[in-house]
This record gives structure tokens, C-alpha cells and sequence, in this order.
């Protein structure tokens, strides 16, 4: 079987010599397979591309493409896909917290029939507390309201079947989720579990605010519900003011004396004044969205590769 293996890179000197060793102690334990390293330089601005260079001369299996700038790791994905030309294809984190030695076991289930070989997180010790606590969150919310279920800790680490790629790319859309997709397409999908292990070197390039526009994107690209829930609110909250109105008419008519209504007054304005923006924030992002899909704009452009055919995407 020819495997592609495709590994998005942003500022990894550090990490990539210790990825090449371990993809090279794969390739030795997988001899009945023909392996690839695609590397996806994400617009670097340390050392990884001279890296890569290197490693093409030395190494036929290396394969790279670099982009002109940081695209972000959606569209390395996706330049990675669009280039692989093999029966089976794998995309892996360059940091080594995707074990490349856990290929084998992938490659085991395609071998017996499956399709997709996911991998999925059951432990981050890792990350901290709070992160962790957050990723839950993703999932729970993710899977109650867009259209697409996705186990939690599940990864962008997996191999797949041609057929399951040619269905990936066969999705045009410039806002990409990848995690999404994969679960949208379907196939069969085998999922093997395995616990989180430390960056073996530099810096993760994720913080809260990446974190957070990753997970909104995820709920927005494949559900129209927030919309829908935003218009129940509205009439929840409508119902909520007739019957508070209606309240004041009779307490008024029955002479009743109510309290100074100053506080509420302030009150109620802050909280729709709050839904208010929300909901238009709401509406902004996917107009946003539509706006960004309309323009048509490559999702990434190549500046350098030692692929025989690529095209901007």
C-alpha cells in the first residue's frame, strides 16, 4: 500500500529532527508499505524550511511545500490532501503529541476493511486544567448544536482511503473546519485511543484567543441552530415583557403601590442590550462568512516545493 503522510509545520526546528527519526523507524517497521513525508511549511519564520530542504536532498520520501505566508493549519491540511497521491493518506502534527509509531495501528484497520483510522484523545495531562475543561465544553456544545457528531478528543490525526481524501476535497468551501468534515463525509471509521504526550520540543502555538476562534468556527460551519436558538430567546424574551407588562397594568389598575422601578428599569436594559448584541454578533458571523465564501480567495498560496505539479489553492 503507498501511504502519504501529511505533516503541517509553523516554527517546528526544534521538533522536526525528532519527527524525522520517528518516521523513518515507521517506514522501517512497515516494510510491505511505500511511505511519503508531505511537509506543509505554514509561512515559518525560523529555520523549518532550510530544514525541509535538507531533508529532501538526503531523503526521496520527503516531499515539502511552503507557503508564501501563514495560512494556518486548515489550509496546510488542505494543500497537503490536494498534493497526496497514494492509497492511503494520514495527517500528523509535527510536534510529536501525534505518536507516528500509532500509524502502524492504523494502518492494522485499513488493512482489516476500515476506511478512516481516527485517532482519539482519552487524557490531556498536558494542558491545563482550565484548557481541558474547555475542550469538553467544545464537544458537548459542538454536538448539541450543528449537524455533525464528533467524539470527544477526537483529532485531526488519522489515515484514510483515497475515496475518503477525493470526498474531503470534493467540499469547496474557504471556511474549512477540518474535524467537521471528517465526520460529515462518514465512512466506516475505526477509533483508536490514546493519551496525550508533551510537545517533545518548542512552543505551542495556541493560546485562549486561537482556541476560541477555532471552536466558534467549529459550531457555525455546519449548523444554522444558534440562529434558530437566537430567535427562541427573542420570543422567550418578548413573552417574558408581555407578562411583566401585563403585571404592571394590573397592579397599577388594583392600586397597588409597586416599588421604584429605577433598578429594574436599568437592569432590564442591560440584559437586552446584551442579547441584542449578541444576536447581532451572531448574524455578523455568518455574513461574515458568506462574504469570504463570495470573494473566492485561494485558501493558500505556494512559494516554494519540491512537488513536480502543485497549484495555489
Amino acid at each position: 500500500m503507498r501511504v502519504d503522510l501529511i505533516i503541517p509545520c509553523y516554527n517546528e526546528e526544534e521538533a522536526l529532527p525528532f519527527l524525522y527519526d520517528a518516521l523513518q523507524e515507521l517506514a522501517q517497521n512497515e516494510p510491505a508499505h511505500s511511505m511519503r513525508f508531505l511537509f506543509v511549511d505554514d509561512g515559518s519564520s525560523d529555520r523549518t524550511l532550510f530544514l525541509l530542504r535538507e531533508l529532501a536532498e538526503k531523503d526521496e520520501r520527503v516531499r515539502y511545500l511552503s507557503f508564501s505566508r501563514n495560512f494556518g493549519k486548515e489550509a496546510a491540511m488542505l494543500a497537503g490532501l490536494r498534493a497526496a497521491d497514494a492509497d492511503a493518506t494520514g495527517i500528523l502534527d509535527a510536534d510529536m503529541q501525534h505518536p507516528p509509531a500509532l500509524v502502524s495501528t492504523m494502518l492494522r484497520a485499513l488493512e482489516q476493511g476500515a476506511d478512516i483510522a481516527a485517532a482519539r484523545r482519552t487524557l490531556r495531562k498536558s494542558q491545563p486544567s482550565l484548557y481541558r475543561l474547555g475542550a469538553e465544553l467544545f464537544y458537548k456544545l459542538s454536538n448539541r448544536f450543528s449537524d455533525v457528531h464528533m467524539p470527544e478528543g477526537a483529532q485531526d490525526f488519522r489515515l484514510m482511503r483515497k475515496k475518503v481524501v477525493d470526498a474531503i476535497l470534493a467540499m469547496p468551501e474557504y471556511h474549512r473546519f477540518s474535524k467537521g468534515i471528517f465526520s460529515w463525509v462518514g465512512f466506516d471509521t475505526v477509533w483508536i485511543e490514546h493519551t496525550d504526550t508533551e510537545r517533545v520540543a518548542g512552543k505551542t502555538k495556541w493560546n485562549f484567543f486561537s482556541s476560541f476562534q477555532y471552536a466558534i468556527d467549529g459550531m457555525l460551519s455546519f449548523s444554522t441552530k444558534p440562529l434558530s436558538m437566537m430567535v427562541l430567546v427573542g420570543l422567550i424574551i418578548s413573552l417574558i415583557g408581555f407578562l411583566y407588562a401585563l403585571y404592571v397594568v394590573i397592579t397599577t389598575l388594583s392600586g397597588v403601590e409597586s416599588a421604584p422601578g429605577f433598578p429594574t428599569l436599568v437592569s432590564l436594559i442591560l440584559f437586552f442590550s446584551g442579547i441584542t448584541i449578541l444576536s447581532i454578533g451572531l448574524m455578523g458571523l455568518y455574513v461574515a462568512r458568506i462574504y469570504l465564501e463570495v470573494k473566492a480567495r485561494p485558501h493558500y498560496l505556494i512559494a516554494e516545493t519540491n512537488l513536480q505539479e502543485t497549484h495555489h489553492g
